[in-house]
């Protein structure tokens, strides 16, 4: 949370004493609503962050509540593939609801056309090398069931592009397009 502007105005409610009664383009004011501004700015990019970060986070909480279900064992290729495979067409169930409640000859929702998209980037990247925590790697399944929700934590762990053979190879954290 950022806290410029609460630093600005107890510096010059100390200075001045009542900061109501400044002047409208006083240094003082300016002062006050570039720290304003400044703080907007650094909430804008905090949210954008998030909003980026969260599937991500989505992915890892997933795979940690099939670690889980394991009794915290590393997984075998085949359970991982099937895992990925319930990952990837975890949507297609609200996307046909959506489909069939769509009158004939009515335009797609906004909802519908998301999905879509979601659903073939999802797909594409499974046959490209779908991005997931190493989950065959005990010491790496161990810190993944510890993983309180962080997203500092993410880094600690390994990360693998897993294509639709089953094929691994290692990746970066945070990924940046093609690792």
């Amino acid at each position: 949370m950022p806290k410029s502007l609460e630093k600005t105005r107890k510096k010059i409610a100390k200075k001045k004493g009542n900061i109501s009664a400044l002047h409208e383009n006083s240094r003082d004011s300016q002062k006050l609503r570039r720290a304003a501004n400044r703080d907007d700015k650094l909430e804008k990019v905090a949210s954008l962050r998030k909003k980026h970060d969260r599937p991500l986070m989505e992915r890892a909480a997933y795979f940690q509540e099939a670690i889980r279900a394991n009794d915290g064992k590393p997984l075998e290729v085949d359970t991982i593939q099937s895992l990925v495979k319930t990952f990837v067409h975890q949507h297609n169930e609200e996307f046909s609801q959506l489909k069939k409640e769509r009158r004939p000859g009515r335009p797609a929702s906004t909802r519908e056309d998301l999905l879509r998209i979601k659903i073939a980037a999802d797909i594409k990247e499974y046959e490209d090398g779908f991005y997931l925590p190493e989950l065959t790697d005990e010491t790496n399944v161990v810190l993944l069931n510890r993983w309180e929700g962080s997203w500092s934590y993410l880094a600690t762990l390994k990360w693998v592009r897993m294509n639709s053979n089953g094929e691994a190879r290692e990746a970066k954290f945070p990924p940046k397009g093609q690792s």
